[in-house]
């Protein structure tokens, strides 16, 4: 007998940790997932900033909590995971969304900013995986990765961005769900990505005061930026039994606009 499709989506029981989800599009990400039934762990550096993103999901019934960490440092980064175990006992769904940028022209671009977007935006990914898969998803033979990359590291870096080591980063991200799916795959995990658009967020708000926002719009297919809403049924997807098909897979959430510019 098959499963109703509701079913597919429905995630009680299960345990979702996202970093970097005290706001914008990890907070997003991690009210859909709560509201589809799983318990939610978030983690940022600000406690302030978790603190009110917790209240603001458990205000939508969801049973949520915090730890406040850098997921760009391995010991933070572990003890993330080492916390959640304890607290919450399993980690089903784990999704990567901590990031940095830095805006300079590459040719002046400080090596120490490289090095913290990268720290963050990929080292991070690497370590947060490794130490889920190995202390929930390996020994169970499930889980759900999910990678916050960009339509940023589909294609090259656009002049007035300025952004090479973010792209640099998030085409690291796609290849790296790409390698991790298919090594992983054995173990009943599954790894995607999400590669936003552009989103109204407090990382892209000089970004897009600066290239304006009607301009972006406009050079979408759909004449739109992204909004609340439009992350929260791609992360569903992947996180849920409806897409345990699906590995290794980048899905771009851009209005259309990697395909007009053949990203």
């Amino acid at each position: 007998m098959s499963t109703k499709v509701q079913d597919l989506f429905d995630l009680s029981g299960q345990v979702a940790l996202v970093t970097g989800g005290s706001r914008g599009l990890g907070l997003q990400i991690a009210e859909s997932l709560g509201e589809a039934g799983a318990k939610v762990m978030l983690s940022s550096r600000k406690a302030k900033d978790l603190e009110e993103a917790v209240a603001h999901l458990q205000a939508r019934g969801i049973d949520a909590r915090w730890i406040a960490a850098d997921a760009a440092d391995e010991t933070q980064a572990r003890g993330i995971v080492e916390q959640t175990m304890e607290r919450l006992g399993q980690i089903d769904i784990l999704v990567n969304n901590a990031g940095a940028t830095w805006g300079a022209p590459a040719e002046e671009h400080p090596l120490e900013a490289w090095d913290k977007v990268m720290d963050l935006n990929i080292r991070s990914l690497f370590v947060m995986s490794q130490a889920v898969a190995q202390a929930s998803m390996i020994p169970r033979r499930s889980g759900r990765i999910i990678n916050v990359a960009s339509i940023a590291g589909l294609g090259g870096n656009p002049s007035m961005m300025k952004t090479i080591a973010y792209n640099t980063s998030k085409g690291a991200a796609v290849n790296f769900t790409r390698a991790l799916a298919g090594e992983w795959g054995r173990y009943g995990i599954t790894v995607n990505a999400l590669a936003p658009g552009f989103f109204p967020s407090k990382m892209t708000q000089g970004l897009l005061a600066a290239m304006g926002e009607d301009k972006l719009a406009e050079a979408a297919p759909l004449r739109r930026l992204g909004d609340e809403e439009d992350l929260k049924g791609a992360a569903l997807l992947f996180a849920s039994r409806a897409g345990k098909h699906i590995t290794g897979q980048v899905l771009a959430v851009d209005g259309g606009v990697s395909a007009i510019h053949g990203a």
